[in-house]
This record gives structure tokens, C-alpha cells and sequence, in this order.
């Protein structure tokens, strides 16, 4: 079942969220970090958190700041004010008893969950999908014309698919400013990483740098040939089933 879930984020905007509830028992609740640009509403989004929904484990997906119908403006944000935004999540989730011990992210939303997870006491397993080593590995898909006007000219517009986005120099220094591997070496929760060999936007040696510092517990488990986006349902579908079983044990 869906439902809408409002909350006040980091920065005091009120953030749209969704509520994908068991239609039964409910073994544990999560949130669902989507990737770079894409909206609670991209399709493996919806997909993974409805079918872990399915599996039992209800799941909170939500709009970063300037993303959809959340508040803010998108060249305002940061990597950072995510991370916070994640936080904000789960202390809303709590204040209504469904306080999320599961995190789950998609490509950079994988970053995100990986560096929110230490300040959230609750959270005890965190999964990834195609995140990026390093925070900064999105800077490479912004085009390096576009990249070069805005730390010339301070801000600047860069188009993803057929979609226009405004970005401040502030935001790109933010990026490079993370050290997301010390941050998963830190890490005292269970750990999955998933990631295809196939990924051509983000390659499957990021997620094997991931793993090679993390500390145990933690899995790594190939998503055969599905792309960066999971854009094949059945792929959304394995990787929500992987999941789902991988955290069990931990919620």
C-alpha cells in the first residue's frame, strides 16, 4: 500500500515523500536514497521499494531537496544537505514509530546512505546499488565544457537526458571535498554492495574499492547485466529480493 509521507528536512522545507507499507506483517522499515536527479517516482525507485515492500520491509522514498515536489531550489543543494535530508527522514519516521534500520541507495543515493549511516543510531544494515567510490564521479557526466563554465563563472545550467539542471561552483567543491572510502571504513553496520559488471556509468570497480575497506560484516553481489538504472523491472526486482533476504537477519 502507498501513502504519502511529508517531512521537514534539513533545511527546513518540507520534502514529499512516499510509504510503501507491507500488506502484512512488517518485519522492518528502510529508506530508499534515489540516484543523481531522479525522483522518488524513477522507475527502480518504485520498483525495489514496493517489492521490498512485498518481502515484508516497508520502505520510505523520497524526493532530495529541489528534486520533484520537494522544496528547494536545486542549485542551492549539496552531496551534504542530502546526507542530512536522509537523517531528517528517519527522525520523522520515528516520530510516527517506524523508525527505519535498513538503508538503501541507488548510484549516488548510495553514497549518500553510506554517509548518513553512522549518525543514524538505529540503522544497522545499509545497501548500495551502483554507488561511486568517489562522491565526485557524478563531476564526469556533467560534460567538461559545461564543467568548465561553472567553476569559471560560478554557476551554470547542465542537461541530463532531456532534463535542464542549474549548478552552483559551491556544489561541485562540495563533491570533491568528500572522502566517502575512509567514511565506509569507519562503518560499523552490515555492509551490501551491488553493482554489474555491465554498468557503464558508473563501473563495478567502484563498488570493489567500497568493499575492500569496509570493514565485516559485508557482502558483494554481481547484478549480472543489468545497466547503471535498472531500467529492466526484473533487475530492480532481483536486486529488491537480494536485499531483502541480506537484511532479515538485521532488522
Amino acid at each position: 500500500m502507498t501513502e504519502s509521507f511529508d517531512f521537514i528536512g534539513a533545511s527546513g522545507g518540507q520534502l514529499t515523500g512516499r510509504l510503501e507499507r507491507p500488506s502484512g506483517e512488517t518485519i522492518g522499515w528502510a529508506i530508499f536514497a534515489h540516484c543523481f536527479t531522479c525522483g522518488k517516482d524513477s522507475l527502480a525507485a518504485v520498483r525495489i521499494s514496493r517489492a521490498l515492500a512485498r518481502r515484508a520491509i516497508g520502505v520510505l522514498r523520497f524526493d532530495f531537496a529541489g528534486i520533484g515536489a520537494s522544496a528547494g531550489e536545486f542549485a542551492r543543494t549539496t552531496f551534504a544537505g542530502n546526507v542530512a535530508d536522509i537523517a531528517a527522514a528517519g527522525e520523522a519516521m520515528a516520530e510516527v514509530g517506524i523508525r527505519p534500520a535498513l538503508l538503501v541507495g541507488h548510484s549516488l543515493g548510495g553514497a549518500a546512505v553510506l554517509s548518513a549511516a553512522g549518525a543514524m543510531q538505529n540503522v544497522r544494515a545499509v545497501g548500495t546499488i551502483a554507488a561511486p567510490a568517489d562522491v565526485d564521479h557524478v563531476l564526469k557526466h556533467l560534460g567538461p565544457e559545461a564543467l568548465a563554465a561553472i567553476e569559471r563563472d560560478g554557476d551554470g545550467e547542465i542537461r541530463l537526458g532531456n532534463r535542464s539542471f542549474a549548478v552552483r561552483k559551491s556544489f561541485i567543491d562540495a563533491l570533491r571535498r568528500q572522502d566517502l572510502t575512509a567514511c565506509v571504513a569507519s562503518l560499523r553496520t552490515s555492509l551490501l554492495f551491488m553493482h554489474s559488471p555491465r554498468d557503464e556509468t558508473v563501473d563495478i570497480g567502484n563498488a570493489e574499492r567500497l568493499f575492500r575497506v569496509a570493514m565485516h560484516p559485508k557482502s558483494f553481489v554481481s547484478l549480472g547485466d543489468a545497466d547503471h538504472l535498472l531500467t529492466d523491472k526484473d533487475d530492480a526486482v532481483f536486486a529488491a529480493d537480494l536485499i531483502a533476504s541480506w537484511a532479515r537477519r538485521y532488522l
